[in-house]
């Protein structure tokens, strides 16, 4: 049996079930319709009982929900939709400073491939290196994340199950995942040191999956900006994506982006990226 995997930023929980002026276009027609047996969220920006309400379709519809909120309210939160049976859910990494803001959540489970482990991640933005307080205090805590959230994940490398950490991972790691990459040379999320974060995590046993499995395509891309004609031109990046470890990697067979027909049947400024695990 295969097991089907997205991840997805959802841009605010109550916006994205709404479509943001249509359900029937929304989260919820897009989980009627997806073979996903397993949904990584990000930015779901509420609390758990503002979720609940926003998600209670799904959920009487047999989806089990794991998340966590931000202690900023209105920030961040991820979470796990899953079809299979929730087991021991973790909240963050063992970082005083980021494990209350809605960053990263861990879920073991049993499926058809056998005892795994599933985290959700959203890595923050960070900014530009520039003498501006505000870029330098973002700048500042990317790094410390990047820094402390390493060494959670080459540790999650070697356990000895099928893991999978899917996300916004906020970092394009080759110029080939984004649209103008050379005009965001000095960009936060394509600036060297992150870039070269993302190269250390390959080279320490996972597998950027989507890469894998189309080595030489130009994107898919799974973000495009609101603003202009971004996503009519498809001038987006490619910062949704999937690492595997060696044990689950090789068994991953296609893997797709679900990029929406048109502009205005976008239920979040991210599209929904999925990949199947055989």
């Amino acid at each position: 049996m295969s097991l089907a995997i997205t991840t997805v930023n959802v841009n605010g929980i109550r916006a994205a079930v709404k479509h943001r002026s249509d359900a029937n276009r929304g989260l919820h027609a897009w989980l009627s319709g997806t073979e996903s047996d397993i949904v990584l969220m990000q930015e779901i920006r509420a609390d758990a009982d503002q979720a609940h309400e926003a998600l209670a379709p799904a959920l009487a519809d047999g989806w089990q929900l794991a998340m966590t909120d931000s202690v900023v309210k209105g920030h961040a939160g991820v979470g796990i939709l899953s079809r299979l049976p929730l087991g021991e859910v973790r909240v963050g990494f063992g970082d005083a400073e980021f494990d209350p803001t809605g960053r990263y959540l861990e879920v073991d489970l049993d499926g058809p491939l056998g005892p795994m482990t599933v985290a959700s991640l959203y890595l923050p933005k960070g900014a530009a290196a520039t003498s501006e307080v505000k870029d330098v205090l973002k700048y500042d805590e990317k790094v410390r994340f990047l820094d402390g959230f390493g060494g959670h994940l080459d540790r999650l490398a070697r356990r000895r199950r099928h893991v999978v950490v899917g996300g916004d991972w906020n970092i394009a790691h080759s110029e080939a995942d984004i649209k103008n990459w050379k005009g965001n040379r000095k960009s936060p999320g394509f600036l060297p040191h992150e870039r070269s974060w993302v190269g250390d995590r390959l080279a320490t046993g996972w597998s950027d999956v989507m890469r894998d499995l189309a080595p030489g395509q130009t994107g898919p891309y799974t973000w495009w900006s609101w603003r202009g004609k971004a996503f009519d031109n498809d001038s987006g990046w490619r910062i949704d994506y999937q690492l595997a470890n060696r044990r689950l990697a090789g068994r991953a067979v296609k893997a797709w982006v679900d990029r929406a027909d048109a502009y205005d049947l976008r239920w979040s400024d991210h599209a929904p990226m999925t990949v199947v695990y055989d």
